[in-house]
């Protein structure tokens, strides 16, 4: 299984930095009887591996061999591949630069290096055989892709950063059988590659026949792409505690509106 994970954006909303967004320190862990900071990117390799991913890429910019230096060719059991977008061209340019090491019987988990979302194991809610998005609440869909859903679960639509969005949800992670994501890969080329977004690439795909589920058991969703993103996730960090192992139950996160306040500015 494939964790694929962009990391080539260049962070512009909370520069200026010393290194690349995805190395930003939020909370720490034990380490060989210490202590040592923790990497943004961390929360979501930790649950990509958690999920059962043996492979992970990074789609990196020319610039930031540093996220190569850090997390070298192997995490735990997982190896580590990179790749390069030359120059920034959209997430769907950048998830796409993976497709020549994924095979279609393979599954792919996708999500973005620079948020920490609950529950901890939200990856193994999704469906694994067809493209299913793991959905936050949140309060200003407008900054993000919002996804409108029928009571089956199934996917009607995506409104990308639109103040029109028709649902508070919005997708933070996702998960689809490779062969999915060759074919949403064909897609994005027949249309002349002109899909920034992944959300007009979905919609798109959809009412060409495609099939897609949105499951709505995201519980927690901070984007660290802001300062104020980066302070929403230092508390939320600082409230779980230190252990790697604590999550929040999906009881004890509803039970306040607090981590479902998103950031200022959108993906």
């Amino acid at each position: 299984m494939w964790g694929i994970i962009p990391a080539a954006g260049n962070g512009t909303r909370i520069q200026p930095l010393a290194f690349s967004k995805e190395l930003l320190p939020v909370g720490s862990r034990a380490e060989q009887g210490g202590e040592r900071p923790r990497a943004v990117s961390e929360y979501l390799v930790e649950r990509m591996l958690a999920a059962g991913a043996d492979k992970l890429c990074f789609v990196i910019a020319p610039g930031k061999a540093d996220i190569l230096r850090y997390y070298g060719a192997q995490i735990g059991s997982a190896a580590i591949a990179y790749t390069v977008q030359p120059r920034p061209a959209g997430l769907c340019d950048a998830l796409f630069r993976a497709v020549p090491f994924v095979e279609p019987g393979e599954s792919v988990l996708i999500g973005l290096p620079d948020t920490i979302w609950f529950p901890f194991d939200g990856f193994a809610d999704l469906d694994t055989d067809r493209l299913s998005f793991l959905l936050f609440p949140v309060e200003r869909p407008e900054l993000f892709d919002a996804v409108a859903v029928d009571r089956q679960g199934n996917v009607e639509r995506l409104w990308v950063k639109s103040a029109q969005a028709g649902s508070r949800w919005v997708w933070g992670a996702m998960r689809m059988p490779g062969g999915v994501f060759r074919e949403l890969h064909r897609l994005w080329l027949t249309r002349g590659k002109q899909d920034e977004y992944l959300g007009t690439l979905v919609n798109a795909w959809l009412a060409g026949g495609g099939r897609a589920s949105g499951i709505k058991a995201g519980t927690a969703y901070v984007d660290v792409g802001t300062l104020h993103g980066y302070r929403a996730a230092l508390e939320l960090v600082q409230a779980r505690g230190d252990s790697d192992t604590q999550v929040f139950t999906a009881a004890e996160l509803l039970a306040t509106d607090r981590w479902r306040v998103t950031t200022e500015a959108g993906r």
